[in-house]
């Protein structure tokens, strides 16, 4: 499936080495100011290139609207949007054709489809993660007319933890450092491995501010498991928290529970989910990313025929996906959050009558 959602629809479509990227956002409301350059800024986060600690591959990453808006708005019709590729060096991936890269998708979509792309990985590559962001710009632009904003940074990296998580300095900082005293530290790591031909993993920590209580769809739709699902479906996630996820197994009921107050929670371990619905608290995600497996070492490996090879490659790699993978764990919890604020609408007949009703009044009239 290329699709993602319920009532708000991401589809991608494109290859790493293809002519280009894009995607269709469907069931967004009419009326929603598009700003293209918000978009834009968005995509140019995510945009490769940018620093060492990034992969060399220079693109432009220039997104271009082609339907679904009119004057500037949104008119509620699908939002289809392209990113065309200009820099990719395909001749890099030759050696690779006919062999299969450890900790890559090569070998199960060879299996899978009977026929893979090898040039970058194809559709399996990180590269199409520019539609998502695509996307979830336009659902950012949805969810700040709600009040609800979204920022991320890297909590840790190479097993170096951030002390403190201040979202603005991450913002500003080239590699979206949570924590300014811990960050050269985790640059260090990046490029020691990047130099030893190697690379690091690291954590991504996703917020989310301005929640109202009720988003999320028991049983079967619930939010936690949706964020986990969409988290879990970037390239190279291999684990997923909501709040203090795996450190609640240490503690005892009395010490996980947030307390009620009349000023709200006193605390906010199951970071603004309960039941699967959001509770108004701040909304806390952290996404796991594993080395980038693209290094240059001699690997063992075997060839489409079986055969027992070594694998050396060549091309251009993040020695950190996961500076990257932040702004694209934004995107997709802002898909998410959009999706299940449209799929709140009809919960409660106040809703439905209010809406009719007023509609009723007005062809009267």
């Amino acid at each position: 499936m290329n699709t993602f959602g319920k009532k708000m629809t991401l589809t991608t479509f494109g290859e790493s080495h293809g002519k280009a990227l894009g995607c269709i956002l469907d069931g967004v409301p009419a009326g929603l100011t598009i700003d293209e350059a918000f978009i834009q800024e968005e995509l140019d986060r995510r945009r490769p290139g940018k620093s060492p600690l990034e992969t060399g591959r220079k693109e432009a990453d220039r997104v271009e609207i082609l339907s679904g808006t009119f004057e500037g708005f949104s008119t509620g019709t699908p939002i289809a949007m392209v990113i065309f590729n200009t820099n990719q060096k395909s001749k890099d991936y030759d050696s690779i054709k006919d062999l299969f890269r450890p900790g890559h998708a090569d070998f199960t979509y060879y299996h899978k489809y009977g026929i893979r792309d090898y040039r970058g990985g194809g559709r399996s590559s990180a590269r199409e993660t520019a539609a998502r962001v695509a996307g979830g710009a336009i659902a950012k632009l949805m969810l700040r007319e709600i009040g609800i904003e979204i920022h991320s940074g890297l909590c840790e990296v190479d097993g170096i933890r951030a002390e403190s998580f201040d979202f603005d300095y991450a913002r500003s900082s080239r590699m979206l450092a949570l924590d300014p005293d811990t960050e050269k530290q985790q640059e260090e790591a990046i490029l020691q491995a990047k130099n030893n031909h190697d690379s690091v993993g690291g954590v991504v920590l996703t917020r989310a501010t301005g929640l109202p209580v009720g988003l999320g769809e028991p049983l079967y739709y619930k939010l936690d498991a949706v964020l986990a699902e969409a988290m879990m479906g970037i390239n190279a996630a291999k684990a997923v928290e909501i709040g203090d996820g795996i450190a609640t197994t240490h503690m005892k009921g009395s010490q996980n529970n947030d307390p009620i107050t009349p000023e709200g929670f006193a605390s906010n371990h199951a970071g603004g989910i309960l039941g699967g619905i959001s509770n108004g608290d701040t909304l806390l995600v952290k996404t796991h990313f594993k080395p980038t497996p693209s290094i240059f070492r001699p690997q063992q490996t075997i060839n489409t025929e079986g055969e027992a090879v070594t694998c050396e490659l060549k091309g251009r790699h993040d020695p950190c996906v996961a500076i990257r993978g932040a702004v694209v764990c934004e995107a997709m919890m802002a898909l998410v959050l959009a999706d299940m604020a449209l799929l709140g609408l009809g919960k409660k007949m106040e809703h439905i009558t209010t809406l009719y009703a007023d509609s009723a009044q007005k062809g009267n009239a």
